[in-house]
């Protein structure tokens, strides 16, 4: 846990919710025991979303397509996003849930492994949603910068590991080591990276917030 379980319980009754078609594709997902982002984090990317106000999105990680949906409903009109899943039993239901709520025009979903799909890519994008596998978030990161627009934001979920972050790696139990280590080094690249202005926040399992810079002219 990284805020007290009261403050969070307290924080999230003050929000005032999503749409009920949402909030049922949640549920089921909950059922199913599929992970999706928690109610401080949807409220946290509402809030980006009217921030930043982007034109294309593109998600890392798409699961059940909760939170493509969620940004869907948020995000500015004329936006597009392009959203990457590899787990083929959750490929078709993202598909269904895209279509039955009738957003397939406005959600792109790419099927395979995003490290060779983000190879791939050339069409640059304001907002980029990391929400894959955390081990992984360092090998993503090269390509992640080069499709990053200048001023866009990289969002990176589930950072801090309910709190395991700031322990040993000896008091982190042995399976969950090498991703506990490669966490800790992503965080370090974030806030170390020249291109980048990060803040790391405790919101829901922790997040990152990164802004493209501009190159400076020497």
């Amino acid at each position: 846990m990284i805020i007290d379980e009261r403050m969070r319980t307290f924080i999230n009754s003050l929000d005032p919710g999503n749409p009920a078609w949402l909030n049922e594709v949640e549920k089921r997902a909950k059922a199913e025991n599929v992970p999706i982002i928690r109610t401080e984090m949807q409220s946290f990317l509402r809030l980006l979303l009217a921030m930043h106000r982007p034109a294309s999105i593109l998600e890392v990680g798409t699961a059940v397509g909760f939170s493509a949906l969620l940004m869907s409903e948020y995000m500015p009109e004329g936006c597009h996003i392009t959203t990457i899943e590899k787990y083929e039993k959750r490929i078709p239901v993202a598909k269904a849930n895209f279509e039955t709520y009738g957003r397939q025009d406005k959600i792109t979903l790419l099927e395979g492994d995003a490290a060779d799909i983000l190879r791939d890519l050339t069409e640059p994008f304001d907002f980029i949603f990391m929400d894959a596998a955390k081990g992984q978030y360092m090998h993503f990161l090269p390509d992640v910068m080069r499709l990053l627009k200048t001023g866009g934001l990289l969002v990176s979920d589930n950072v801090l590991q309910d709190g395991d972050i700031i322990e040993s790696r000896y008091a982190v139990t042995r399976r969950d080591r090498t991703i506990h280590a490669r966490m800790r080094d992503y965080l370090y690249e974030l806030k170390h990276h020249p291109e980048l202005e990060t803040s790391i926040l405790p919101v829901g399992d922790g997040v990152t917030v990164s802004v493209k810079k501009e190159k400076r002219q020497f």
